[in-house]
């Protein structure tokens, strides 16, 4: 999609119109009698639930079974739906082609919006494509940070995940690390590389990547275990997602190693391993701010004509680091399952 063209420009036609709509309102409201009669509209309007048409919006992401991160997602998009009388969808393929599968049953369905994760952007072109050609709104959360515009996509809500890993690799350098491994669970995830490729850049030490089968866990244990007692000069095991720095843990007692596990990503029970010290630090995305924000842009773009970033630029949620100096703040709100 040219994002310069007339299309586009027309797209944000009722956006600037509400605006300057807006700003004569609040003129008016500079009057005696306007201020007041302002006051008692908003008295009058529902707080906390939108009384627009029922929208039905898909979810649709890479998840692969099991992995408890996307519950948080999940958790933040169903907020956002409940709040703006939205029906949520929600759909999910760790397999690019099958995923796409699903973008093109939701375009099927004429759904009025979908919200879409991109960790294979080229396998999802096709699919989100024809969901722009039905005029269905897409917005990307999660993965795809460096291709959603190339996609076309309306927004996105995530992490650049390449600035993520440089910052994780500049933790490294302020802990002391020497050499580390960089376990990635999925192979041609676009996030999951720039991640790594993020961590290299930065950190001083040495880092190789070490590639692991995220949906077979004993697999991922046994393969760190393997490389911890292979080379014995590791001492940082760096994860890209919280069940996978928990595995580590136990791969590391299995080998015999003193490594240390800091990792990407957050859970409860992750959060409670920072408080015990068995993680020294995780960086988190805040998942549930990407599924609340992806679903709620959807309703602010139908009914007010809304972009966030301008279209322009992505809404970034993270990284943020956790460890012991504020993890128990974050594990109070990590106990509820939205953390």
């Amino acid at each position: 999609m040219d994002r310069s063209s007339p299309a586009r420009s027309r797209r944000f036609a009722p956006a600037l119109a509400l605006t300057a709509a807006a700003a004569l309102a609040l003129a008016g409201c500079s009057s005696g009698s306007g201020g007041k009669k302002a006051e008692e509209r908003a008295a009058d309007a529902s707080a906390g639930k939108a009384t627009t048409p029922r929208m039905t919006v898909a979810l649709i992401t890479h998840q692969s079974p099991g992995d408890t991160f996307w519950d948080i997602v999940r958790k933040g998009a169903e907020a956002a739906a409940a709040k703006d009388n939205i029906k949520l969808v929600y759909s999910a393929d760790p397999n690019a082609g099958n995923q796409a599968n699903l973008v093109q049953n939701a375009v099927d369905q004429k759904v009025d919006g979908i919200a879409v994760t991109l960790a294979k952007p080229d396998a999802m072109k096709g699919a989100v494509a024809k969901a722009e050609q039905a005029g269905i709104p897409v917005v990307g959360l999660n993965s795809g940070v460096s291709d959603w515009k190339k996609l076309g996509l309306l927004e996105f809500f995530g992490q650049d995940e390449t600035v993520a890993g440089e910052a994780f690799g500049k933790k490294l350098n302020e802990v002391g690390a020497k050499k580390a491994v960089c376990v990635i669970q999925e192979q041609g995830n676009i996030g999951l590389t720039q991640r790594c490729d993020g961590v290299k850049k930065t950190f001083e030490g040495s880092v190789e990547n070490l590639y692991v089968n995220g949906t077979d866990m004993p697999s991922v244990k046994s393969t760190i275990t393997a490389k911890l007692k292979q080379d014995t000069s590791v001492d940082h095991v760096v994860t890209l997602g919280a069940p996978f720095a928990l595995t580590a843990v136990q791969s590391i007692g299995d080998a015999g190693s003193k490594a240390k596990v800091a990792t990407f990503d957050l859970n409860k029970e992750l959060t409670k391993a920072i408080q015990d010290d068995t993680i020294e630090f995780a960086v988190d995305q805040q998942p549930y701010l990407q599924g609340y924000l992806a679903v709620d842009s959807l309703w602010l773009y139908k009914n007010n004509g809304n972009y966030s970033g301008g279209g322009e630029q992505p809404v970034l949620t993270g990284p943020a680091f956790v460890d012991t100096s504020n993890v128990d703040t974050i594990a109070e709100f990590a106990a509820k399952g939205t953390r």
